[in-house]
């Protein structure tokens, strides 16, 4: 078989994986809210399990990306996503759907930082930063497409679309096994064994995050936004079903809302990142600490706000606010910690920045979850948002301590996943 260009597999890798995810997040916390019937706190441990996996083989499997090869990490990382959805589709109990969880979190490692340094690698700097923001388009295209049949395929079944997306990853990997290239595999020096090499390159890395003063508040700030962002993800769509209620439509299975909910905050997270790219001028890490503190600002009360709030349709509209301030916040951030990064680690650096964030969301998804066992769901995501608080000290740290370079908006397409491609 033919292999593509770099630039068309990254694209289209893009859109299958953006319509695959969808197919499965869509329907996940209700899968495991209304068919294994989960509570608060199990619900948020499945998040800690997950990313507990993440942050014990982040860093080892970034280290393999850069020593072994990008192109195979990447597609072991789909062939084990793969199995770990195919394995949810049948869970009937905690155990088993915990344990797919584990499989998905160490498969995840094998593709974070990987991607966007195998890209790199094969089409140069330069290439590749335009190639981030048609990637994006490419992502947000599958995933709507993916949201509609995923609402389709679970008015049959509410496992069938969890069943397909996992078979559908299996055949991603197995696609990208043909079509990729990697024609700048990663060098050892002679007569080095592939364990000093590792070292090596986990050494450079190590010291080049504490050389930048920045770089150390920004994997901080990482570990404080996953604490944040665990009970949001896991409870949200049960204050929908059990806290505030959804409103029938008709004869339509009520995921429909679920649908609905999030296509909506798709389009208008697409919008709003749109905005900020034409308007945004992001130059140094002062200019882009200051738009992030805003950020970071308007979701704490957005969080809180539909913690409290009674109504549907303002919980509806305060929900698609978050979605569409965590849009715009992701790939700011994620070109933020890539700025000035050794080409030979930079895999291995935002592996770094993906277990700072799972290290944050490993400790407080506990707790979260505990608070809405103990307490009630709309405490716990109270919690949640609060514990966004000590972000914005951090920020002004940053602004303090000044900048490291300079950050090119087109940058800021730049990917890294440290949250959405958790279900």
């Amino acid at each position: 078989m033919r292999r593509w260009r770099a630039g068309t597999v990254w694209l289209a890798m893009w859109a299958v994986d953006g319509f695959f995810f969808h197919l499965d997040s869509t329907v996940f916390s209700v899968f495991l809210i209304l068919q294994v019937r989960l509570d608060p706190l199990e619900l948020v441990l499945m998040g800690t399990i997950l990313e507990v996996s993440y942050l014990l083989f982040e860093i080892p499997t970034g280290i393999v990306a850069d020593t072994v090869g990008r192109k195979w990490s990447i597609i072991i990382g789909f062939l084990g996503s793969g199995a770990a959805f195919v394995l949810l589709s049948f869970a009937d109990s905690f155990a088993v759907a915990a344990l797919s969880q584990v499989l998905y979190g160490v498969s995840a490692t094998f593709i974070s930082g990987a991607d966007v340094a195998w890209l790199t690698d094969e089409v140069g700097e330069e290439a590749a930063r335009p190639l981030y923001l048609r990637s994006e388009q490419f992502y947000n295209g599958g995933a709507l497409v993916g949201i509609v049949v995923s609402v389709a395929l679970a008015s049959i079944a509410l496992r069938l679309p969890i069943l397909i997306c996992g078979v559908g990853y299996a055949g991603l990997g197995v696609a990208l096994a043909f079509l990729m290239t990697e024609s700048r595999r990663p060098t050892r020096e002679m007569g080095t064994k592939l364990r000093h090499s590792m070292r090596d390159t986990f050494t450079s890395a190590f010291r080049q995050v504490r050389a930048h003063h920045v770089l150390l508040l920004i994997l901080a700030t990482a570990a404080l936004h996953g604490a944040s962002t665990e009970g949001w993800d896991r409870l949200s769509d049960l204050q929908f079903l059990q806290g505030i209620g959804l409103p029938p439509l008709g004869d339509l299975n009520r995921v429909v809302w679920f649908g609905i909910l999030d296509g909506v905050g798709l389009v208008l997270g697409i919008g709003a990142l749109s905005y900020v790219k034409r308007r945004g001028h992001l130059e140094g890490h002062v200019h882009v600490a200051r738009i992030l503190a805003l950020v970071d600002v308007m979701l704490i009360a957005s969080v809180v706000g539909f913690a409290v709030i009674g109504s549907f349709w303002w919980a509806v509209l305060l929900f698609w606010i978050v979605g569409g301030l965590r849009s715009v916040r992701n790939p700011i951030f994620t070109a933020w910690i890539n700025q000035g990064l050794d080409p030979a680690t930079r895999a291995t650096v935002n592996s770094m920045g993906g277990q700072a964030d799972a290290v944050g969301q490993a400790l407080a998804g506990p707790v979260v979850g505990g608070v809405g066992r103990a307490a009630s769901v709309p405490w716990a995501i109270s919690l949640a948002g609060l514990l966004r608080l000590p972000i914005l000290f951090l920020y002004l740290r940053a602004i303090r301590r000044g900048t490291v370079g300079t950050l090119p908006p087109e940058v800021m397409d730049q990917e890294i996943d440290l949250e959405e491609e958790q279900p």
